[in-house]
């Protein structure tokens, strides 16, 4: 999959987060919104030609680098936070983290659109 697919992809996540936050919906929340970030983490690491592997902690360092080199917001601790909402959500062996639902989608779509910025360059 292209970096063009790949925020398609978070896209289609960001909707579902869209729709899950009022009331929060913490199940889809914690799910898409980390699908999400990481499909746009992906993107932009794709376009930019920043390492990445198929894991969580490369999707979180990639993030980082991308802040650091391209000007990206820096979710890379975002996205441990929404892993753990996650493994809370599915496992309950996880605290979950105290995150404020609208300002996670807000962060998220700030996110997203900060992505395709950088695929439009």
């Amino acid at each position: 999959m292209g970096a063009k697919e790949q925020l398609e992809l978070a896209k289609k996540h960001l909707s579902r987060v869209q729709d899950a936050w009022d009331p929060p919906d913490w199940p889809d929340l914690a799910l898409y919104g980390f699908y999400c970030l990481e499909n746009a983490v992906v993107a932009a690491a794709l376009h930019t030609g920043t390492p990445v592997q198929k894991t969580h902690p490369s999707k979180a360092a990639a993030a980082k680098q991308l802040a650091n080199t391209h000007g990206l917001p820096d979710v890379s601790d975002l996205l441990v936070q929404l892993n753990d909402a996650r493994k809370s959500e599915a496992y309950g062996d996880v605290v979950k983290p105290d995150l404020d639902p609208e300002d996670l989608v807000t962060g998220i779509e700030e996110y997203v659109t900060a992505v395709e910025a950088i695929l439009a360059k």
